[in-house]
């Protein structure tokens, strides 16, 4: 069989999976076009203030309508957050205080997050981090990668004062988190402490499930909307839902205490942000039929895959292991041979900030560091995983795979 045969092939065995996945794309679309019509969001909504921002009626609108989407006390969505590890970054120093402690549940956290915790980095680096403000830090390691909750219940006591749930697996080979993983350890952390704060990064999971985690028992969630939320044509920025007592401390450290989130001009960027959003369960459900398709044709020539296709997800990345630096570096200057800006560049293994390792990235979007978009991209260290995520539109994602199937069998 040629590529587009073995492709077609494929669809049609995954068709109960992209049903269910359309399914979770009905769900949480309706539920996001209800969280529009109960604010009666309109065209005034799209229109900013200047200066110091003072009394936005679109943003104030914006922020209700995320908080309604996610089943938050309060959210606050805005353009000054500069990555999701910003936004992460504020929510952290913003709830935590000298003497206080930090325990990350899921092993060690992405790289970009060892950094701000302070324990990787530069000496410089290290000093503006959490460790060094006082914050004590803290891991549960994983076991046989995955969550090891006896160890879990060891750790947790009346000394923890949050603990960091990264659901998507970063960097690494463990599982991402699934919405029932995220609640047992949201159970297991009340019942040991019922004051410690469970926030959960939810980078990569928006709109995967039916449900998010303050649904489950989470007090804290952050994301980055140049990832799902942002449905692929919001240009920059985060959120952060949950309580409205933590996403007030969190916006205090955004922009300062006593302006928190009644300050900062959005620059004419709600009517974007308002789109993304309503774009963003039928963006999401084309990046998570490309990623089980691409699970099932990675199965079928030979390279270890997570998830699997047929296995329930909970975010929208695909980890291909290589094995070897060469063919990682072959599928990522695929994706980027392919992708709608830049596709006539070539990418090469280098340093990137907040990285340990020479990382290679394919991404040619139209949003720089989009992530919703197509792009792939992994460490140069064993045992050479590409992470692949993304797709604004499930055509893409099967145009890519057909191209990279094409040079396999020429190999």
């Amino acid at each position: 069989m040629n590529s587009r045969e073995i492709i077609k092939k494929a669809e049609k065995e995954l068709s109960e999976q992209f049903e269910y996945i359309e399914d979770i794309r009905d769900f949480n679309q309706k539920k996001v076009l209800e969280a529009f019509i109960e604010n009666k969001v309109a065209p005034e909504h799209f229109y900013t203030v200047s200066g110091y921002g003072h009394d936005d009626l679109g943003r104030e609108v914006l922020d209700k309508v995320f908080a309604d989407v996610f089943k938050a006390e309060k959210a606050i969505a805005r353009i000054h957050f500069a990555s999701g590890t910003h936004t992460l970054a504020c929510c952290l120093f913003g709830c935590l205080r000298p003497g206080n402690k930090l325990l990350s549940v899921a092993g060690t956290p992405y790289d970009t997050m060892l950094e701000v915790i302070g324990t990787a980095g530069d000496d410089e680096t290290k000093e503006d981090s959490l460790i060094a403000h006082g914050v004590l830090y803290d891991e549960v390691p994983l076991k046989n990668d995955d969550i090891d909750f006896e160890k879990l219940e060891q750790m947790v006591d009346e000394t923890v004062t949050m603990v960091l749930i990264q659901r998507s697996k970063g960097y690494s080979t463990r599982k991402s988190l699934s919405m029932e993983t995220i609640e047992r350890i949201c159970k297991v952390v009340k019942s040991k402490n019922p004051n410690c704060i469970c926030f959960v990064d939810n980078c990569y999971g928006e709109f995967v499930d039916s449900k998010e985690p303050l649904e489950v028992g989470a007090d804290l969630i952050a994301g980055s909307l140049i990832k799902n939320p942002g449905g692929g044509i919001v240009e920059a920025g985060g959120y952060i839902a949950g309580k409205a007592r933590l996403v007030e401390k969190s916006a205090n450290r955004l922009t300062a205490p006593g302006i928190g989130s009644e300050g900062g001009a959005m620059f004419n960027q709600h009517r974007l942000i308002f789109q993304g959003l309503f774009m963003a369960p039928s963006v999401v459900c084309d990046a998570v039929k490309g990623a089980v398709l691409a699970a099932k044709i990675f199965d079928e020539i030979g390279y270890d895959s997570s998830p699997k296709y047929n296995e329930k997800r909970t975010d929208i990345i695909q980890n291909i292991t290589f094995g070897a630096p060469e063919p990682l570096e072959q599928f990522c200057r695929t994706i980027q041979s392919l992708s709608p800006v830049n596709g006539y560049v070539t990418p090469i293994p280098e340093y990137v900030p907040g990285y340990e390792d020479k990382v290679i990235m394919a991404g040619g979007t139209f949003i720089e560091g989009s992530t919703i978009e197509l792009s792939a991209d992994g460490p140069l260290r064993a045992p050479y995983v590409a992470y692949m995520q993304g797709g604004l539109n499930y055509a893409h994602v099967k145009i890519a795979l057909e191209k990279f199937l094409d040079i396999v069998k020429k190999t």
